[in-house]
């Protein structure tokens, strides 16, 4: 394996932030660690960026101690953390070939690799960096974390705060990105990215609930999965988890994601109930459970 990490811990005086952690990652892997803020994602990937020291276990990346052998795994890495960090007061251009030399290399010698990416924001090179916008500071910060060509980019929380379109080329180039024998880990609070990783980790917590491929995640829900709607969504949520089969009522949009206690009663039981409730115009259907669902009940499977 490329990355393996056993048994990591880190506590912040005495509040744990990751707790005996383990995991592994291939070559030209693109995994994720998905869960909001405050799961331990951030202190995770400092540790794997070699930026904070783990109080706990052992993690090499190709083999190197992530304690002993920093040196040689910066050379090796790309990072690109949550917030923007690059020069403000510098354009472009400057900020591109600030972070080339301090790698040791040019922009031309590696600008097949960012090519696509940089095109993009090329037209604005002369532009300071404070000054450009969301999407086009994140470009940016991909192009220098690439410049030195690294075995592994490490990108935090990449896409927050950018916009749905933006977001989406973003995950494009990390697509493309894999063409060039590069591993990727990325963490990510939107669970709708979760199924563009080839595997992912749920994390909640500090602690790692789940490791699998996002279909194998989907498959291994526990329970028939029910959307239920009807004219008055607050007072159906309350009603369904009064329901003496309820087992799981919640709100996703305009409908309630609903799962049985018994896989034995039917949707007509249910509709039932909510008329007798009086609920109109009930709509009941199976539907296909995504990551969101599989991660609420996880959730509440560790927290019983």
């Amino acid at each position: 394996m490329f990355i393996t990490a056993t048994n990591i811990s880190k506590s912040y005086r005495k509040t744990p932030a990751i707790r005996n952690v383990s995991f592994e990652i291939a070559q030209n892997e693109l995994f994720g660690f998905i869960g909001p803020d405050g799961a331990g994602k951030t202190t995770l990937f400092r540790i794997l960026t070699t930026l904070l020291l783990a109080d706990e276990g052992i993690m090499t990346i190709n083999s190197w101690d992530v304690v002993k052998d920093f040196k040689t795994i910066r050379k090796n890495l790309g990072y690109m953390p949550g917030r923007f960090s690059l020069y403000q007061d510098l354009t472009v251009e400057e900020n591109l070939t600030f972070f080339a030399t301090i790698f040791g290399t040019t922009i031309k010698e590696n600008y097949d690799l960012i090519r696509d990416i940089y095109v993009q924001i090329e037209p604005f090179k002369n532009r300071l960096a404070g000054k450009l916008s969301g999407g086009m500071k994140q470009k940016l910060a991909l192009s220098c974390a690439l410049i030195h060509k690294p075995a592994l980019l490490v990108l935090d929380e990449p896409t927050t705060g950018v916009d749905a379109v933006s977001r989406k080329e973003f995950w494009e180039m990390l697509k493309k990105l894999r063409t060039h024998g590069i591993t990727i880990v990325v963490s990510t609070p939107y669970m709708d990215e979760a199924v563009l990783c080839d595997r992912v980790a749920l994390i909640q917590g500090g602690s790692i609930m789940q490791i699998n491929t996002p279909q194998g995640i989907i498959e291994q829900f526990p329970k028939k999965l029910l959307s239920v709607k009807s004219d008055n969504l607050y007072k159906l949520k309350n009603d369904l988890l009064d329901y003496p089969g309820c087992n799981s009522a919640n709100l996703f949009g305009q409908v309630l994601h609903y799962t049985d206690k018994s896989e034995l009663k039917g949707q007509a039981e249910i509709e039932q109930f909510l008329q007798q409730k009086g609920h109109s115009d009930v709509h009941i259907e199976t539907i296909v459970p995504g990551i969101e669902d599989c991660f609420i009940s996880l959730m509440t499977e560790n927290t019983v």
